[in-house]
């Protein structure tokens, strides 16, 4: 079977005054026939590992002129919100014997080998030089992406913040958003403070690195001592979707409202006179 190449990342160059960068890693959904033809429940058994539409919840910000690097290939190909050492491998077939970082041991390393709702999802493993393959194709390209946007950003704001935008399945007692800043090592702490001040006066419950501290992409990226910081922002899914948790629902734009009000109000805030005395 041909084998198409992944697809690069999208890239929305900024154009706002504020000096902010979205990232989303996981709502790719440009599925190639020979990944879905090694599924072992087809395509439907590799969507479960999208975080749906988030890509379209960043329109409102995206149609103000705020940047943003935007992953089309799917999670299940290639994730890029992990390191590409995070390997599982049950999926590399000449990978080493033992799941490299925990994230990994669970099921979700770089090449995600199995997802909470369809359990096991590949035929059969692949080899490292595919692993390398999908990297060039879609990694490689998404991180340069971020890193050379921030870049731009910080040197001609002095500083610059990433968002990175996720959604997280309902449980019972979670809070509608949970910021994820690596305890603090990838964002100064007030960052994601202001971040819950903004949330919580537009009817947002929220909570910090709890279930989700921050992934692959704001421990890269993340450089506050150097004026770079990335904040994880993960959204409930019932919060936006339709009962079917695919298609938009009710509360689809009052989300797409939060990400263009983190953007500028993030970005305004960090322009601040005082944010350096804060950092």
């Amino acid at each position: 079977m041909e084998r198409t190449p992944l697809p690069p990342p999208l890239v929305h160059p900024p154009r706002a005054a504020v000096p902010v960068l979205l990232s989303i890693p996981h709502s790719g959904r440009e599925y190639p026939h020979w990944l879905v033809a090694n599924a072992q429940r087809g395509r439907a058994g590799l969507e479960s590992l999208e975080d749906p539409l988030v890509d379209r919840l960043a329109w409102r910000a995206l149609a103000r002129g705020i940047g943003a690097v935007i992953a089309r290939a799917p999670r299940a190909a290639i994730d890029c919100n992990r390191a590409a050492d995070e390997i599982d491998p049950s999926v590399i077939a000449d990978a080493g014997p033992e799941a490299v970082g925990a994230r990994a041991r669970g099921g979700l390393g770089i090449v995600p080998s199995r997802s909470a709702p369809h359990g096991r999802l590949w035929r059969r493993p692949i080899d490292t030089a595919e692993l390398e393959r999908r990297i060039a194709e879609a990694h490689r390209s998404f991180h340069a992406a971020l890193g050379e946007g921030l870049g731009r950003l910080a040197a001609k704001h002095g500083h610059a913040l990433l968002i990175d935008c996720h959604s997280m399945p309902g449980r019972e007692g979670q809070a509608d958003i949970v910021f994820g800043d690596r305890h603090g090592r990838s964002a100064a702490p007030w960052l994601a403070q202001e971040a819950a001040r903004i949330a919580r006066a537009h009817g947002w419950s929220v909570a910090f690195n709890d279930p989700y501290a921050g992934g692959y992409v704001v421990e890269r990226h993340g450089r506050p001592r150097h004026g770079v910081h990335a904040l994880q922002v993960e959204i409930d899914r019932s919060c936006y979707l339709a009962g079917d948790r695919r298609s938009p629902g009710p509360g689809f734009d009052r989300a797409a409202q939060l990400i263009e009000q983190f953007a500028f109000g993030l970005g305004a805030a960090l322009s601040a006179p005082d944010a350096i005395a804060a950092e």
